[in-house]
């Protein structure tokens, strides 16, 4: 049988892929590709001259059986438009399709945005969760933070220029003012990595408006040194509540802080605003 590869390409940096991708490139049949505009100009580059072909989210139905007929033939190498494909794209039925046709699935790995952000972060990488773009709209970010505002690993989100200041809004709402990393346009020409707490990138990048492909990596959710006695967390709490803060970025921060658990806060501010 035939093998799909999954071909990582380069992020930004050209430089950045195997001799091994570029054979695999030059010796299938075909070149299944998210973009082709971005893909050709690899192509070109390196003076590769296979058949290429569109593979992305509005016509992977109908390009399916081409890529299945294709690899009847001979082989088949999937691209995305930057970095590992089947993150983030379609990649993922195709892949499933072909084992199903009793094909072979071979990766090629190489350039990954998520993890060259998350090594250079300065954050832990010994355990860490990828959660792909966050929600477009505010209340549906909120509620995805909110799922993960307790776990102590390391979070990893992708996000667009034009809602990274709303989505940082967000998150010291939800996860209070953790350690961030904001990483753009990595490996390119103009490549930066901010690092500090989440207010101090929120006013960064209000004085500096972002442009590229960011990537945003959070620190988890620490525990305190000390356990707070329900006294002191009641204090802490009157003290937010008159200060007209919402119930739950009060929750969110106090948390991180006192050893409760986020819903325990939460549920204690209810009490005491009942009361």
């Amino acid at each position: 049988m035939s093998t799909l590869f999954l071909v990582a390409t380069p992020i930004g940096n050209l430089e950045d892929i195997s001799s091994r991708a570029l054979r695999i490139l030059r010796q299938v049949r075909m070149i299944a590709a998210e973009d082709t505009r971005q893909t050709i100009k690899l192509l070109n580059h390196y003076e590769i001259h296979t058949p290429l072909s569109s593979y992305h989210e509005h016509n992977k139905l109908t390009r399916l059986n081409q890529v299945l007929s294709t690899l009847a033939e001979g082989d088949v190498a999937l691209v995305s438009d930057a970095g590992t494909p089947a993150l983030n794209d379609p990649g993922y039925e195709l892949v499933r399709a072909v084992l199903h046709a009793g094909h072979h699935v071979s990766p090629i790995p190489g350039p990954c945005a998520p993890v060259a952000a998350l090594v250079a972060s300065g954050l832990p990488t010994d355990a860490f969760l990828y959660l792909g773009y966050l929600p477009r709209k505010s209340h549906e970010r909120q509620q995805t933070l909110q799922q993960v505002c307790d776990t102590p690993y390391t979070l990893i989100f992708l996000e667009s220029p034009h809602r990274l200041l709303d989505g940082l809004k967000d998150i010291q709402g939800v996860l209070g003012d953790r350690q961030i990393s904001i990483a753009r346009e990595l490996t390119k020409l103009y490549e930066d990595i901010f690092r500090g707490t989440v207010q101090q990138a929120v006013e960064h990048f209000t004085a500096h408006p972002p442009r590229g492909e960011i990537t945003l990596v959070i620190a988890g959710k620490q525990g305190p040194k000390e356990l707070w006695d329900q006294g002191a967390l009641d204090k802490a709490i009157s003290e937010a509540l008159q200060a007209s803060l919402p119930a739950t970025q009060i929750a969110s921060q106090l948390a991180g802080v006192s050893g409760w658990s986020r819903r325990e806060v939460y549920r204690r501010i209810t009490e005491i605003q009942k009361e």
